[in-house]
């Protein structure tokens, strides 16, 4: 019996019309601005005709620190949305954009971002009237492509017609402020706001020079007005689901739009959103970034997990991850445990969805259950892989219970008028029960140079590593006894918060020994091959 792949089942979906899936929201069809026959953009005009009506229940998916075994978190998120709608409630799915081109938003964001560097050395080029310092240019460039060797260059050199030559280098798109604006913005209007309030160089006297003062604000946002504009899709059961906006959450903040969000919650009974990556990461970021400037609060959390990464974190190669090991099972659960206690500490209700695998035993299953269980919380099993919305019926009617119980008191991690280092220390201690922070002089001092500014409301985004609750992606579990390094801070005046880059991470990925690249082909009929 020869097992289908992910991607022949998708091909194999039967795809409605996409008019028919705004319908089922009350979009109508003059609304919705197509891009082929089965996925479109809402209007802006649209959305802002929702003003004032009230909203459905929140609920977010997060999960487990990743790891080679597999969690699933945007399957169950996708999984729990069909759920619910198979239950009887009108659910829609909010996530991220991951594949390659969609409609086309990552392209606009890197040319928007891109336009801006261009400006920059343009406006030097051209007698530099702003006085901008060359060795204070903080913007770099972007592309959508891991590519170690773009990391650290020098640009213009060639002589005098090439401009004034200077060390920058490149992030990858999905690290973009202007991607963090994009998913931060309320409307167009605010988008060109937040546009021209990036900072992206200095003078010799240390002023700011902002986006605006360049004049690039606008044309920034003419690139950008369609991709604003939430994309609406649908899942494998003709359900609905807004895919916008991709921030990784290990060097950005990790969430989909503001917009598509708001949208959503103003269309549905009940919203199914994600947070990229583990808790540590994407749902602090969640909580304490995009909650706080969208003015939103989850009413349930599901922590996602499976018995084959709970035995990962307890010692067990993935070569033998087929045997039944309980003890494994059990050794591993603390890093689960870490996470609700987290999640929890927001005020938030959780439950922990387990993501089946076919080898997973009875007894591994009954392991994490009883942990769960002794934490104050219940575990349910899923089986959405394999059966779609029956696989996720009792996870739906509990988030639904919980949703509906009224017990969600949300709370922020930290106030606004905390200082931007104790903001860091904050989430190395409470979320990852680091011992301290570590942090040189000229960080310490960059940071208070920004309160001093004006800056010190911000709040923090950490860029670090997504494997474990520590800088080292290695060491597994919920780990005690380490320090958080923090080599670099920078200012993201526009998105509105201050990241924090911790120990190794790199906000340019390099590729693997082995590209995914490699695997992805056209076949015989025209279809793409290797992409999942």
């Amino acid at each position: 019996m020869s097992h289908k792949s992910d991607i022949e089942i998708a091909r194999e979906a039967r795809k409605r019309p996409i008019r028919e899936i705004g319908a089922k929201l009350g979009i109508g069809e003059g609304d919705l601005l197509p891009f082929g026959h089965d996925k479109a953009k809402v209007s802006q005009e649209f959305i802002a005709g929702l003003e004032g009506r009230p909203v459905g229940k929140l609920i977010l998916v997060t999960a487990i620190n990743p790891t080679p075994a597999g969690e699933g978190k945007t399957t169950t998120t996708v999984g729990l949305g069909d759920g619910l709608n198979r239950i009887g409630k009108t659910a829609a799915v909010c996530i991220r954009e991951m594949n390659l081109h969609f409609t086309g938003d990552f392209h606009a964001i890197t040319s928007a971002h891109n336009l801006l560097a261009a400006m920059i050395d343009n406006h030097i080029y051209w007698g530099n009237k702003l006085d901008i310092d060359q060795r204070r240019v903080v913007w770099r460039r972007v592309m959508d492509m891991n590519d170690r060797a773009l990391r650290d260059i020098v640009t213009s050199l060639g002589g005098v017609p090439n401009g004034f030559p200077r060390q920058t280098g490149f992030d990858i798109t999905v690290a973009s402020e202007v991607m963090a604006i994009l998913c931060l913005a309320s409307d167009l209007a605010d988008l060109e706001r937040r546009l021209g309030d990036i900072i992206v160089a200095y003078t010799r006297d240390k002023a700011p020079v902002t986006c605006r003062d360049l004049g690039a604000d606008g044309a920034m946002a003419v690139l950008l007005k369609d991709a604003i504009q939430p994309n609406l899709v649908q899942t494998l059961e003709n359900n609905p689901a807004f895919v916008h906006g991709g921030p990784f959450a290990n060097i950005a903040h990790g969430c989909n739009s503001v917009m598509a969000t708001r949208t959503a919650l103003k269309l549905a009974d009940y919203v199914v959103t994600e947070a990229g990556f583990g808790a540590d990461l994407g749902a602090e970021k969640f909580m304490n970034i995009k909650c706080r400037k969208a003015g939103i609060a989850p009413d349930a959390v599901v922590v996602v997990a499976t018995v084959r990464a709970m035995k990962m974190n307890g010692g067990v190669a993935k070569a033998d991850l087929g045997a039944e090991n309980v003890e494994a099972v059990r050794a591993g659960c603390p890093n689960l445990g870490r996470h609700i206690e987290n999640v929890k500490g927001f005020g938030v209700p959780v439950v922990v969805a387990i993501n089946h695998f076919a080898g997973d035993t009875e007894a591994e299953i009954a392991a994490v259950q009883d942990y769960v269980a002794g934490m104050g919380s219940e575990a349910v099993l899923c089986r959405h892989w394999a059966l779609g919305s029956e696989g996720t019926e009792e996870l739906a009617h509990r988030v639904v219970a919980l949703a509906e119980s009224g017990a969600a008191a949300f709370q922020r991690l930290y106030p606004d008028d905390m200082g931007l280092l104790e903001k860091i220390e904050t989430i190395a201690k409470r979320i990852y029960r680091a011992d301290a922070v570590v942090a040189d002089v000229r960080v310490v001092n960059q940071l208070k140079e920004w309160e001093a500014a004006g800056f010190r409301h911000l709040p923090v985004c950490m860029a670090k590593t997504q494997y474990s609750f520590t800088t080292d992606p290695a060491r597994r579990g919920a780990p005690e006894g380490f320090s958080i390094p923090v080599r670099e801070v920078r200012l993201a005046a526009g998105a509105g918060f201050v990241v924090a880059i911790c120990g190794e991470i790199m906000t340019m990925p390099g590729l693997p020994s082995v590209p995914a690249a490699e695997s992805i082909r056209l076949n015989a009929d025209g279809f793409v091959e290797g992409l999942f």
